[in-house]
Formats: C-alpha cells, structure tokens, sequence
C-alpha cells in the first residue's frame, strides 16, 4: 500500500494543475520553438524588402504586449481556465490564417495571423503564475521551474515539426508547420478544461490593495523585472537572428534547426532543478549565474561562426535565460499581496514583453546593418545592469531595519 504521505501528494491539486500546466506549457513553446525556426525564413519569401525579414515573429511579440494586461485582467474576472482558453483559440485562428497567408503568398496577412498568435503566447505567459496560485510558499519556485520545464518537449518537437511540415503541402514550403501550430492550440484547448484553479475569493477581488506606484519602489520589484527584461530580451535579440546569420553563414537549414532545438532545451532542460537551486542557494546567486551565462554566450558569438559556435552559444544563452527569467518570476511573487496578483502580473509581462518585441523588431535590422557580432555585443550593457540590479539588491537587504518605534 502507498504510505499516507504520498496519497497525500498524488491527491494535492497544486501537483495536478502544475502536470496539466507543464504539457500546456509544452504546447505552446512547441508552438514558439517551430515559428522561431521558420517565421523569419517564411518572411524572407514573402517580403519584399529583406529587412522585413522578422517582421512577422515581431508583430507576434507585440501581439504579446498588447494582450498581456487585458489577459491578467480577464484571468482575474473570469479565472485562469476561462482566460487560457480564449488565448488557445486566438492560437487555432493565429495558425489557420497563417497557413492560408502562405498558400496565398499573402505578407499582410502572415503578420496579421502572427500578431493573433501572439495574443496566445500573452495567454500562456501566464501558466507559470497559475501554478504558483495553489502552491505553497516553499513549493512556488518549483512549481514556476517545473511548469517552465514542459518546454523541453518544446526543444525536441518545434524544429522537428519544423523540418517534417516544411513540405507537408509541397509545392508549397513551410505551410505545415503553421497548420501544425493550430492542431497544437487545438490539443491544449482540450487538456485546459481539466485545469481546477480557484478564483480568488470576491473579498479579495473587490479590493486592488496598494497602487502600483508603491509596489513598484520595492528593490526586489525593481530587479525582478529588470532580470525577466534582460533575461527574455538577450535571448529573444539573439535567438530571432540565429537563423539568419546561420543561413548567411551558407549552414543548411537542417543544421540552424538543429541550433534552435539545442537552445530550447538549453532553455528549459535546467527548470527540472533550478527551483531547487533557489531554495538551496538562495535568488541573488542564481540570478548572478544566470547574467554570468549570457556574457558567455556572447563572448562564444565571438570567436567565430562555425556550426559549433553558434550551437554553445545559443546552449549558454538558453542556460542564462532560464536562470535569470525563472529567479526573476519566483522573485516577483514575493512583492505583492494576493489582493494586488493580477496588476502586478500584467505590470511585470507587459514590461518584459515591451522589451521583447523591440528586440523582435529592431533583431533583423541590426542583423542585416551591423551584422551578426555586434548584434550581440549590443546585448552587454543591458546583461551588466543586471548584474549590477543583483549585487545592489543584497546590498539593500542586508542593511540593518531599523526598530519600530
């Protein structure tokens, strides 16, 4: 017979929803890792100006910015299953009106399903809080880690559908992989329904707690979103482009493929224990790692541009950003009250993502005007404000309190 204890745990509905989570988690960064290896290729085909390359993955990331305030919002009012379901279907329709777009060889309408999509990636953003909602406090960071580790699927699945739907509707390349990208939200739409996370109770949702204004001058506030900034920033900068500087490098596509699959588990292979490193070591050494990660990806980006430079480059910049985005998430939930959740949530997204689709626009045009190094020493300043935002966060909390009158 199973000892109490460990009916216990299979019965605790906070490992249940984290489960659940993590494969919808996988799902759509299978969704991210597969429009990461083709939407920029896709974009060169029908663009008419090679700039404009990445245009259609920017226009994804700013359909996350723009959705990411009304979705905590809505996830607040109608619960975390309503809202991650509405986000699944903006994916189905994301994916169908991209797969059309390149039938048709019809650019407008690729960004228009690219923005769709991301209003889906806003949703999902989302996965890593709703785990941390019923969990308790030593369990919040291993909740957050291991629904972020559902992406190691993501690592293995994204490229190969990349590869195995390239010409799934031959002649025409690349439709595939967004048609795959719909049957995807499809499948997540379906497990969401089995998703039990209660809403907050009426009491706590009548009341907003303190402004953002005062939360937001708290130093672990202010490094929290300075990490995820960085974090998602560097890695999204780098990551758009590796493709095209692969492909200008004359590597084949199956090897850039081969490069993004690599990342992704590069990304999210460690969530399996950075929770655990967190509550052993504590947040400032895990963030400092995480910094310390992307001036290593850098400094490979470097020394040259052979397939194995890109490869431990693009494996460091998934190990910093895991380090730095997950401490930086777990560290975010130590600054508001469960009354003051969903602002600060959306506050913390809409920030980060702002950062991500400046990266996502401005990624193919430094690209292409300052090529494929200083593209990446663009990326050092923002990485040692990082680390700067660490040092200067232990700084302040070992300062003695002073006594209560």
């Amino acid at each position: 017979m199973l000892a109490p204890a460990m009916l216990h745990r299979l019965r605790d509905p906070s490992l249940r929803n984290v489960a659940l989570l993590a494969f919808c988690q996988a799902l759509s960064m299978t969704c991210l890792s597969l429009l990461i290896t083709i939407s920029a290729l896709v974009g060169s085909l029908l663009a008419v100006d090679p700039a404009l390359a990445t245009l259609p993955l920017s226009l994804q990331f700013l359909g996350v910015l723009v959705t990411t305030i009304p979705a905590s919002l809505l996830m607040e009012r109608w619960g975390r299953r309503a809202g991650f379901s509405l986000g699944a279907v903006l994916g189905i329709v994301g994916g169908l009106l991209c797969t059309l777009a390149v039938f048709t060889a019809d650019f407008l309408l690729l960004c228009f399903g690219s923005l769709l999509l991301g209003g889906f990636s806003a949703f999902s953003m989302y996965y890593r809080f709703a785990a941390a909602d019923t969990a308790s406090n030593a369990f919040k960071s291993r909740a957050i880690s291991l629904v972020l580790a559902g992406g190691v699927l993501a690592a293995v699945a994204g490229p190969e559908l990349a590869k195995h739907t390239r010409e799934l509707f031959a002649p025409v390349a690349f439709a595939g992989g967004y048609a795959a990208i719909a049957a995807l939200c499809l499948l997540s739409l379906a497990i969401l329904q089995f998703i039990r996370i209660p809403r907050p109770p009426a009491r706590v949702r009548g009341d907003s707690g303190r402004p953002l204004a005062v939360i937001a001058r708290q130093p672990r506030f202010i490094v929290a979103v300075l990490c995820g900034m960085v974090a998602y920033g560097t890695m999204n900068l780098v990551m758009v482009s590796t493709p095209l500087a692969m492909i200008a490098c004359d590597h084949p596509f199956e090897t850039a493929a081969f490069v993004i699959q690599l990342h992704v588990l590069g990304m999210y292979v460690p969530s399996f224990f950075t929770g655990s490193l967190i509550a052993r070591f504590g947040l400032p050494p895990v963030l400092l790692a995480g910094a310390l990660l992307l001036l290593a990806c850098v400094a490979v980006a470097l020394t040259g541009i052979e397939v194995l430079n890109f490869a431990a480059g693009l494996v460091l910049l998934g190990l910093g950003w895991n380090l730095l985005y997950v401490g930086g998430s777990t560290l975010l939930t130590e600054t508001h009250r469960p009354e003051e959740k969903a602002k600060v949530q959306a506050a913390n997204e809409f920030l980060v993502f702002g950062v991500v689709t400046v990266t996502a626009f401005s990624s193919g045009a430094l690209h292409e005007g300052l090529g494929w190094e200083w593209l990446n020493l663009v990326t050092v300043p923002a990485i040692l404000a990082a680390l700067v935002a660490v040092l200067w966060l232990v700084r302040v909390e070992r300062r003695p309190q002073p006594l209560a009158s």
